[in-house]
């Protein structure tokens, strides 16, 4: 092989446009989560390495107690145990920052706790929240799916836009 040969092949690989998704820089592409009068949310993974599947049934600015949804990922960590952090944020600033236990060792919420490096995890169904109006605006929430060892099981950056 010579020189530019091996100079081009080592630039390709290391370049932030080679090689695919792997923390170079790339971004995944935006998700629609939902669409409907007077209300969008989409979403981006935040996590280098890996993308996800989310949609939420009903999308309605009159956001209702039991929303059912549909998640889909493949597990890179084990989820004995399982947190979401939600962080709300309109123009600029903080309005919300909360963490919740999604599975505990001795209350798992959902089936797919417990789960180990590799399975599949697909859950649709419905979650519990507050029943409240989503006020006009544009929000930015970033959640964050972590385990009990704090690795990234899932990362998303969402935008709301309510009109």
């Amino acid at each position: 092989m010579n020189g530019l040969t091996a100079a081009l092949l080592v630039w390709t690989l290391i370049s932030p446009s080679g090689g695919g998704h792997g923390g170079r820089g790339e971004i995944w592409p935006t998700h629609v989560a939902c669409r409907n009068e007077g209300l969008e949310v989409f979403y981006q993974s935040c996590d280098p390495l890996q993308d996800f599947g989310f949609s939420v049934d009903q999308c309605s600015k009159k956001l209702q107690p039991h929303l059912s949804i549909r998640f889909g990922i493949i597990l890179r960590e084990d989820i004995r145990v399982l947190f979401l952090d939600v962080l709300l944020l309109t123009k600029g600033a903080s309005v919300l920052n909360f963490s919740y236990p999604i599975c505990e060792d001795d209350l798992p919420k959902f089936s797919f706790c417990g789960r180990r490096k590799g399975e599949q995890v697909y859950y649709a169904g419905p979650v519990d929240n507050s029943s409240f109006d989503v006020p006009e605006g544009e929000y930015q929430v970033l959640l964050k799916l972590y385990n009990e060892n704090h690795s990234t099981v899932a990362c998303a950056n969402v935008t709301v836009i309510a009109s």
